[in-house]
């Protein structure tokens, strides 16, 4: 298992080393090369995981004094597993998609690196060489991201993201100082042993030492995850290449639960920064589902749609579903990769081919078929907030309510609610053709992914975190007081019934939302297309710091 382990990210370093040396061969050549090896790597990760579910027992192996170890466990092997699996589709959705694009070579190389750099990151087995994959990722993102050398505005935007991991790698940086100088080792498995038997060590100012560190970890992860107010590289790094998207999207973006997940054994001892990602996830979450809704680019949607979902996981660590947060992390990783390559599809066959593509959807808007009758909204609005609550009671009853337990509850609540809100609304705007099928499939669709996202879920928890104390301690920390969940619950609620009124209200009134709009709509569309003005706000304070330092050089010349 040690050689597996160690073999993981050579097998991609390997392959960059190879096309590195042989950068004159032809392309396809290349493409060959670089894709046979993310073939074996991903071989070689499907391996490591069928190991450990045989041997059951964490793996660690060091290679220097003291740093320069791997570490594999559960979330390691289920990780590379993912990784491999998102960098191999990238890896062959590139040979055509980059073929006419200068440097192809070096895109690969950057490609394997980038693999090598992220398998690293997720089997690093002390803090040293975590900080080593965690910074070198934001390297070969910044140089990917930029790979088209001749657009300006990629060259912006890719040294805007650089900057934003260089700000979110700093606060990792002092947690990792932190806990080196209070318990004297920076192998990970010894760690969290000495955290677990001294947790109230303090630091020199007098603060607990692990819940600054889980603050600081906690930091790290908002700006490598676009959390709120850190967000604004992301939707803006639609200048890069489709597949570095599709890549970014569905792999790195997402390292932020990845990290919390590392250092859980530290916030079973922080339960109120647990509630700071929690709110913090939560407004991300609201924020970035508005603008996707407002994009009229398909990149920057998905952009967007991408930060919302990062949101979502964030309010499952706050809530302590730390597995949870994995397992979405993986589905929303496999889902985004498809849908950015095939966005990537679509904008290839738009340049193609003058104007609007002549699909389903184009004659389904050009034609203007004599609209369909809708469902009744009283009905409509009754199922969206009945089922939810239907939905969560059965799964909780299949689980039994000791494991799925009330953070469970709460988190099943919030993707089953708003999500079937959101759904059932659409489609009662939409005036499909059989608008009972349509309703009747929503329901159905929703009971068998609620139900059987709780069952996976389970189960990746008993995988995950097989000491159940471990786990237990963490939805004990990140527990919620009652008053703030049924606070929460009453102001989804209220958003929802006044949603259904503002419909009924207009559709009794016979709008159709093409006359004048009021002014309080306008200013709240000003502030969807500002996209709440924190790009601006950014923009401003660089100006107001640029304009200090300009007239503090001034006033030096006279000191």
């Amino acid at each position: 298992m040690d050689k597996l382990t160690i073999l993981l990210p050579a097998t991609p370093l390997l392959s960059a080393l190879l096309i590195a040396l042989r950068a004159d061969l032809p392309r396809r050549s290349v493409a060959r090369l670089s894709v046979g090896f993310s073939v074996l790597t991903l071989l070689l990760a499907a391996a490591s995981l069928a190991l450990y579910l045989v041997e059951g027992q964490p793996q660690w192996a060091s290679f220097g004094p003291g740093w320069g170890s791997l570490y594999l466990d559960p979330l390691t092997s289920v990780m590379s597993l993912m990784v491999a699996g998102i960098s191999l589709v990238v890896h062959v959705y590139s040979v055509r998609y980059m073929a006419e694009e200068p440097g192809y070579a070096r895109f690969y190389l950057l490609l394997d690196l980038m693999a090598m750099a992220i398998l690293l990151m997720v089997a690093a087995g002390d803090l040293v060489t975590l900080l080593v994959a965690w910074h070198l990722i934001g390297v070969l993102l910044y140089f990917l991201l930029g790979h088209d050398t001749t657009r300006p505005a990629a060259q912006r935007y890719a040294f805007w993201t650089f900057l934003t991991y260089r700000l979110g790698d700093l606060p990792l940086v002092l947690a990792a100082v932190m806990l080196y100088d209070t318990y004297g080792t920076v192998a990970l498995p010894t760690l969290f042993e000495r955290i677990a038997a001294a947790p109230d060590a303090h630091t020199l100012a007098g603060l607990p030492v692990l819940g600054v560190v889980a603050l600081l970890v906690a930091l790290a992860a908002f700006a490598r995850s676009a959390q709120f107010p850190l967000h604004t590289w992301l939707p803006y790094t639609m200048e890069g290449p489709t597949p570095v998207s599709a890549l970014m999207h569905a792999g790195i973006v997402n390292a932020g639960g990845f990290i919390i997940n590392r250092f859980a054994p530290v916030f079973v001892h922080a339960g109120g920064v647990l509630h700071l990602v929690f709110a913090v996830g939560l407004v991300t979450a609201i924020l970035g589902s508005i603008l996707m809704l407002t994009q009229n680019d398909i990149k920057k949607s998905l952009g967007y749609s991408t930060m919302g979902q990062m949101g979502f996981m964030f309010v499952e660590v706050g809530v302590g579903a730390f597995s949870l947060a994995i397992y979405h992390l993986i589905a929303h990783g496999l889902f985004k990769g498809t849908l950015f390559l095939g966005a990537g599809g679509v904008i290839g066959n738009a340049r193609k081919h003058d104007g609007v593509p002549h699909d389903d959807v184009y004659t389904f808007v050009v034609e203007r078929k004599p609209l369909a009758p809708r469902l009744p909204w009283v009905l409509a609005a009754a199922i969206t907030v009945v089922v939810p609550f239907l939905v969560l009671g059965a799964s909780r009853w299949l689980m039994g309510g000791d494991s799925v337990g009330e953070q469970g509850g709460i988190i099943l609540l919030f993707f089953g609610w708003v999500t079937g809100a959101q759904l059932l609304f659409a489609t009662y705007r939409l005036r499909v053709d059989s608008p009972w099928r349509v309703m009747a499939m929503i329901i159905l669709s929703l009971i068998i992914v609620v139900a059987g996202y709780t069952l996976i879920e389970h189960g990746f928890d008993l995988f995950l975190y097989p000491d159940r104390e471990l786990s237990e301690r963490i939805y004990a920390a990140a527990s919620l007081p009652l008053a703030t969940f049924e606070v929460l619950v009453m102001i989804l609620t209220a958003a929802i019934v006044v949603g259904w009124l503002a419909t009924y209200y207009a559709a009794a009134n016979g709008r159709t939302g093409r006359g004048d709009a009021s002014p309080l709509r306008l200013a709240f569309y000003s502030l969807i297309s500002r996209e709440f003005y924190v790009a601006d706000v950014y923009a401003w304070l660089t100006q107001a710091t640029l304009g200090l330092s300009r007239r503090l050089n001034v006033w030096s010349r006279w000191v």
